[in-house]
């Protein structure tokens, strides 16, 4: 599907109408069509998304996929379609601002190396915070834990512009991210294994090892819902947090290190287990990460024989441990690591 526009704006939907319709709108009324182009990757939606965007939003390009494939694969099919020079990932649940995509292009066009931005993303419900998928950019510590400038772990800071600057990052969000589509292409875009959860961190960080640099523009604000795929308190996000992640991290860190680091991860991912379910008042989440495990430890060989990093890791996680400057050390802001 070829575009004569500089940006696609490709946003993924499964059985989003509501969503649609509440978000949508700002994505028309703020995104320059004199460089960009929208289009809807729909995931075989069964509900009446189709007809809405074809009847309000005629200018829409629709791509249909065979089935819910997810966020990883859903995106790397309909992705396989679009030609443009720049890609932006939004979730359907996003709602934009004025003049959102200029500062992240100019950034991208401003260094060949630079790979990926992501804007400033507040929450849709706490204007005056940030939302916890990104934040003002992702960053990992030691055990590759994520978090991000105004979010670790469940403790999310208000925006006071304190984290401002364009910044170099780890991770870009997967919630608005715009990337190169000729990189994305190189990488052959996200591990559709993944299916959700931690796909644009395992980019980002494939991205770092070939040389390339993944930023956040605040320049750039959009605000983000949250929690429409799969909710919070759902044992299945867990899981899939807890095996994407130890997939991530087999995949790209070095041979003699990965071991070590998945040893101690495991210490730490039981505690964390048992408070998850705890707070949520669900037993499920502790089954959710020891499911997690299984399936990542039948996942081993495979990921051994397709590994593409043995030695040569650029990551550069943060030099912490981030449960420790947490939970023993009541380190709880961005600015305080």
């Amino acid at each position: 599907m070829l575009s004569d526009k500089k940006i696609a704006i490709a946003i993924l939907n499964y059985n989003g109408l509501g969503l649609l319709k509440k978000y949508l709108p700002s994505v028309i009324e703020y995104s320059n069509n004199k460089i960009s182009s929208i289009y809807l990757i729909d995931n075989n939606s069964r509900d009446e998304s189709l007809v809405f965007v074809r009847k309000n939003y005629p200018h829409i390009k629709i791509i249909e996929n065979k089935k819910n494939y997810g966020y990883s694969k859903g995106y790397n099919i309909g992705l396989s379609e679009i030609k443009s020079e720049y890609y932006v990932l939004l979730n359907n649940d996003v709602e934009v601002t004025k003049n959102w995509l200029n500062p992240m292009i100019e950034l991208l066009e401003s260094n060949e190396n630079y790979a990926t931005c992501q804007p400033k993303i507040r929450s849709s419900h706490k204007r005056n915070k940030f939302d916890y998928a990104g934040a003002s950019g992702g960053f990992v510590d030691l055990l590759y834990y994520p978090f991000c400038r105004g979010r670790i772990f469940n403790t999310i800071e208000k925006d006071k512009g304190q984290y401002d600057n364009e910044k170099e990052v780890f991770w870009s969000s997967g919630a608005c991210l715009m990337i190169k589509s000729k990189i994305f292409k190189k990488l052959n875009g996200f591990d559709s294994d993944f299916f959700a959860h931690m796909e644009e961190i395992d980019l980002c960080w494939r991205l770092k090892n070939l040389n390339y640099k993944n930023y956040c523009q605040p320049k750039s604000l959009v605000y983000h819902s949250g929690g429409q795929t799969l909710d919070e308190s759902n044992p299945k996000k867990t899981y899939l947090n807890f095996r994407n992640n130890l997939i991530m991290i087999l995949k790209n860190e070095n041979i003699f290190k990965v071991f070590p680091i998945i040893f101690i991860r495991t210490f730490f991912d039981f505690f964390a287990s048992i408070k998850i379910s705890f707070d949520k008042k669900n037993f499920f989440h502790t089954l959710a990460v020891l499911l997690a495990y299984t399936a990542f430890t039948f996942k081993i060989p495979k990921i051994i024989i397709n590994k593409k990093v043995w030695i040569s890791n650029r990551a550069n996680p943060k030099k912490i441990i981030l449960p420790i400057k947490y939970f023993f050390m009541g380190k709880k802001r961005f600015s305080d690591l």
